[in-house]
């Protein structure tokens, strides 16, 4: 039998065919634009990214001819929103995750709740971010596609809609939208009446793996597809990856290192309280259920070594093109043993958690004449870590400690950077045989609605396999935890200097 796990990114869309035992039988990629007609502004074309969904659907299910799927399970980006009217066609582009337009109207609920209520409600920081923000932006900029929508969708509902069942929302998804009590698993009566949205015009929220329904035999026949494929309530992406990742206990978290770097920790019972929205760390549904979830990240991320290799790194790419290897690989090859004496804000975009600082910087500390590339490019790979050791800190202070991490994305394929974590965290770092963690993790839920599944922990647990395991260095930990010292200081001694007048614009 065959399980599909479906990702709606903000650049592209995945789908990909498991077996029983979580191996892969078929896979497809297919990208779309961003479209961002103003400054500040970021879209997709809803439509385009269905037809995208629809090709990569076309393609597993030939590659899987002699077993078609018996159950569909969707991860989604968060936040991104789009007008649909009662056919689910698209009024209006979507409104991405990091557009700016929902700013203006978080004062509304910072004076009507104040944020400390925002997050007992929400379980979110109060930001422009959340879905609610770019609805108002509709119903003050736009009045006829708010009037005109019949639905407020984001993509994992949307695609529900598409597919030909009555849309649905995984509780995971709708936490981001910053309209769902977070608690109760229900939308939240006093946000929507204070943005005038009728709960009615949003989709059913149900717990991540709940049975939705059957895939319409006209939908499947589409694709050679008989009857019988259920569709789950699937979730948001970091948490379907911290599922596909198998992060379902207490004391364990997903370690993504893509674009960007994000850790995601499997939590018993909601978090709230102020050390958790002062530091914009959010508590909402995990994708297994029962459990809760945060994340933090750092923008900058694994963009930081990409920036390099562009940059600086042509040798290493010419090299790379001879071998025939990865430029990456090249790149990591040779690097000093020990911490080296640098220091480097990865705040090369803008920050991510705790500060969400749009005007930091990037910065290195500690360079010399002696200075090699070697150790620049480690310094590199330290700076990220020194980062998100910062993080896990906050998180442990609020009351969630993390053990152990499980490494997924790009990163976990450098046993090099794999080691530097393990060394400035001082915790053990995982890979697994598990690839692409996302839709891993939506197919997880798909075969638990199928299956109706009772002990769904026995079940990942069995099919998701450590491979190895990277134990901190005690010389090397207690070195790091030394110059961690001095990170701590780095960005309140930039963020002084951009404040002065005179300083960074």
């Amino acid at each position: 039998m065959s399980y599909l796990g479906i990702d709606v990114g903000t650049t592209g869309c995945k789908v990909i065919a498991f077996d029983e035992e979580g191996n892969v039988r078929a896979w497809a990629y297919e990208e779309y634009p961003l479209h961002h007609p103003r400054n500040g502004w970021s879209e997709l074309d809803a439509e385009e990214v269905f037809g995208k969904v629809v090709r990569c659907l076309r393609k597993v299910a030939e590659g899987i001819r002699h077993d078609p799927p018996v159950s569909i399970g969707i991860s989604s980006q968060g936040e991104a929103v789009v007008p649909v009217d009662a056919e689910g066609r698209p009024l209006a582009r979507s409104i991405v995750t990091f557009d700016t337009r929902g700013d203006e109207f978080v004062s509304l609920f910072r004076e009507k709740l104040g944020e400390e209520r925002f997050f007992a409600i929400t379980g979110m920081p109060l930001s422009g971010i959340g879905t609610v923000n770019k609805i108002l932006w509709w119903k003050k900029y736009a009045p006829e596609v708010f009037k005109n929508a019949r639905y407020f969708l984001c993509f994992e509902d949307f695609l529900v809609f598409r597919f030909g069942l009555p849309p649905a929302i995984s509780f995971p998804l709708a936490s981001r939208t910053m309209m769902f009590h977070v608690e109760r698993g229900e939308w939240s009566s006093e946000i929507l009446d204070l943005a005038g949205i009728p709960p009615e015009r949003l989709a059913q929220p149900y717990p991540s793996g709940t049975p939705l329904g059957e895939v319409p035999e006209k939908f499947a026949a589409a694709f050679g597809w008989g009857k019988g494929i259920v569709v789950a309530a699937g979730g948001h992406d970091q948490p379907c990856g911290a599922l596909g990742a198998g992060v379902i206990q207490p004391g364990l978290a997903m370690d993504a290192t893509g674009t960007v770097e994000c850790i995601a920790p499997a939590i018993p019972h909601f978090v709230g309280g102020e050390a958790m929205w002062r530091n914009n760390l959010c508590c909402y549904h995990h994708a297994f259920p029962g459990l809760y979830t945060t994340l933090v990240y750092n923008f900058t991320g694994g963009v930081l070594l990409r920036w390099f290799r562009d940059q600086f790194g042509e040798k290493e790419k010419e090299v790379a093109a001879c071998l025939k290897k990865d430029p990456y690989e090249v790149l990591l090859e040779g690097l000093p043993e020990n911490p080296t004496s640098l220091w480097v804000l990865p705040h090369f975009t803008m920050t991510g958690t705790p500060y969400f600082d749009t005007r930091s910087a990037g910065m290195v500390v500690g360079l010399t004449l002696n200075t090699t590339k070697k150790e620049f490019i480690k310094a590199l790979l330290e700076g990220v870590s020194y980062e998100m050791k910062l993080n896990l800190e906050l998180l442990r202070n609020a009351g969630i400690p993390v053990e152990r991490l499980r490494a997924i994305g790009g990163g976990a394929k450098s046993p090099v950077w794999l080691r530097i974590k393990a060394d400035i965290y001082g915790v053990p770092v995982e890979t697994l045989s598990v690839s692409e963690a996302a839709c891993f993790g939506a197919a997880l839920l798909g075969r638990k609605a199928k299956e109706d599944i009772r002990d769904f922990g026995a079940l990942v647990c069995d099919l998701v396999r450590v491979r190895e395991v990277y134990e901190p260095d005690p010389e090397r930990a207690k070195i790091y935890e030394e110059r961690f010292a001095v990170y701590r200081r780095l960005y309140p001694a930039l963020k002084t200097v951009i404040l002065q007048e005179g300083g960074m614009p």
